[in-house]
């Protein structure tokens, strides 16, 4: 995109947030606005934070943009893309090994199925909840930061709120990539009030972010 108000409203959040960061991660970060009608937001290693103007029309302020921030932010912190390359790594071998000993016993047709169910299974037993985990980490993650930068934690909820309000339907948690909408906002709401000591001080310090 390359509307300057929307890029500038962006650039200020990620600036407040990365302002946080521990000193190996406190460099320039470098951020985009996509023109894509989708609620979403991501960041990479090496500094980068990409914004989907969907997101405008449902983080309404910008606390609860921040709270996406922080939250894609938080996974970069947490090295979850070097864990789920691994992931995907190892889960591909397995299935290949298994793919190769079906193949040799009972016939390319056999070796097929095995490999495709088996994609099936580790989608919904091993890949799926370690998933999860790294979403419940970002989520402490990102609440923590955006406290720390000056931004209402409770926002989080608010935030959250919106995007259930947004979505049409909603696959059951178990199969889910992501927590539970109503589960994470009960989490994120807990979360909130412990936070608020460090909102309070870091409002005490001088941090009041002001993005529009």
């Amino acid at each position: 995109s390359k509307d300057g108000r929307q890029n500038a409203y962006v650039r200020c959040v990620v600036d407040a947030i990365t302002a946080q960061l521990p000193d190996g991660q406190r460099r320039s970060w470098d951020e985009a606005v996509f023109v894509d009608p989708s609620p979403n937001a991501f960041a990479l290693p090496g500094g980068k934070v990409g914004v989907y103007t969907g997101l405008f029309d449902v983080a309404k302020n910008q606390d609860q943009m921040a709270a996406v921030v922080g939250h894609e932010i938080g996974h970069v912190l947490e090295r979850h893309h070097d864990e789920r390359i691994t992931r995907a790594y190892g889960a591909q071998a397995a299935l290949t090994v298994a793919g190769l000993l079906t193949d040799a016993r009972y016939g390319q047709g056999a070796a097929q199925g095995v490999t495709q169910g088996g994609s099936v299974l580790l989608q919904t037993t091993f890949l799926l909840p370690g998933t999860r985990a790294q979403e419940n980490e970002a989520d402490i993650g990102g609440q923590r930061l955006m406290a720390q930068a000056g931004f209402d934690p409770r926002q989080a909820v608010g935030l959250w709120e919106n995007m259930l309000a947004a979505s049409q339907t909603r696959p059951p948690e178990w199969l889910s990539t992501h927590p539970d909408p109503r589960s994470r906002i009960g989490e994120m709401r807990r979360r909130a009030e412990t936070l608020m000591p460090v909102y309070e001080q870091a409002r005490a310090n001088g941090r009041r972010p002001s993005c529009r």
